[in-house]
């Protein structure tokens, strides 16, 4: 009973301090962004609409936040525990090092739940409804889900999209087709319209390449025969960092599939699984750096520590991304190896604090 109230006592603190950090980090994140936004000020696109458009990107930042917040919430939490000599008592009462490790991981399970519902349910939806409703209150109906444009591959097609609207409609399509390295026809459509389970093209032009002669015609309508879905064009058209493990993955398999590289989609996909390894080595780092060497300096200076070791974790996975793109290793190492130094480095910090 008493090591069960260890262990409530000790996930309240730490899930509490989590929590507020979380959300001073949320807040600061909006106050600022939200100065350096109302630039975009426009037309029916106000002041307010800035706000509502940040706030409906709330569980995107939420995600985003969340390894730092997880560090610096768990610094916080065991060292205010640690300033009031709590943890020496629960030591002196036989607690040991592993038990209290064990209890500052029950609520970052519960963390690491909730975000992965958050990163597969509600940040892809919010993050294309937000989108959509900034660009129609900037251009009014119509409005297209995203201005990104994007290049993709299909067999001996390559295509070029401008963008896609939030009724599943493609705006200036382009297609080139080869025969080996020999471009034999390039077609532009104004649009392409979803109608149940097949595509049609709309004012066509087609150009054919001939020995010593080309040949352009146009047509009001035309079928386009192809594997890709509105929602594949979604995936490759909208931000790929906010898109669901699931899309991931499936994107993933069809870009396999066509023979391309994958490791942009796989990346986030990794990222987001293995999750659960990457909240429990920062807390690994937090409980070391307050039963370890930073146990006797001041809350603030631990604070600070953590931040800098959160900030060069996510440059080290920043960096080896890319990286995993030019030197063909596996993005999941990408995800892994900073993951494993600060496992190494908790470990370490531990075992020589003794």
């Amino acid at each position: 009973m008493i090591i069960d109230r260890f262990d409530r006592y000790i996930a309240r603190n730490v899930l509490g301090a989590i929590i507020v950090v979380q959300v001073v980090l949320l807040g600061l994140d909006l106050v600022i962004t939200y100065i350096n936004d109302l630039g975009d000020v426009e037309g029916g696109y106000g002041a307010f609409d800035v706000f509502l458009f940040l706030s409906m990107r709330l569980p995107w930042r939420l995600y985003q936040y969340a390894p730092v917040g997880v560090l610096i919430g768990s610094l916080i939490g065991l060292g205010s525990m640690a300033s009031s000599n709590e943890l020496t008592v629960m030591r002196a009462a036989g607690r040991s090092l592993l038990r209290i490790l064990w209890g500052v991981m029950k609520p970052v399970i519960l963390v690491v739940i909730v975000l992965l519902f958050i990163a597969e349910y509600v940040t892809p939806r919010t993050e294309q409804y937000a989108t959509a409703w900034r660009l129609e209150q900037m251009q009014g109906e119509g409005a297209v889900v995203t201005e990104r444009g994007g290049w993709q591959r299909e067999g001996d097609s390559f295509y070029r999209f401008g963008a896609i609207r939030a009724d599943d409609t493609v705006l200036d399509l382009t297609r080139y087709r080869f025969d080996g390295h020999r471009l034999q026809e390039a077609m532009t459509a104004e649009r392409a319209v979803w109608q149940g389970n097949r595509w049609q093209l709309e004012n066509v032009a087609v150009t054919r390449f001939r020995e010593g002669q080309t040949d352009a015609q146009r047509y009001a309508t035309r079928d386009w025969n192809t594997e890709l879905t509105p929602a594949q064009l979604g995936r490759l058209l909208q931000d790929i960092e906010s898109q669901a493990p699931s899309e991931l993955w499936a994107y993933a398999r069809y870009l396999d599939s066509q023979e391309q590289q994958a490791t942009r989609p796989l990346l986030y996909f990794w990222q987001r699984i293995l999750m659960p390894l990457t909240m429990a080595s920062l807390v690994l780092v937090a409980a070391s750096f307050v039963f370890g060497p930073l146990r006797t300096v001041a809350a603030g200076t631990r604070v600070f520590y953590g931040v800098v070791t959160g900030l060069c974790f996510k440059y080290m996975q920043d960096l080896l991304a890319p990286a995993s793109t030019v030197f063909g290793f596996s993005p999941a190492w990408a995800v892994l190896a900073p993951t494993l130094l600060c496992f190494a480095l908790g470990i370490y910090l531990l075992r020589r604090s003794g």
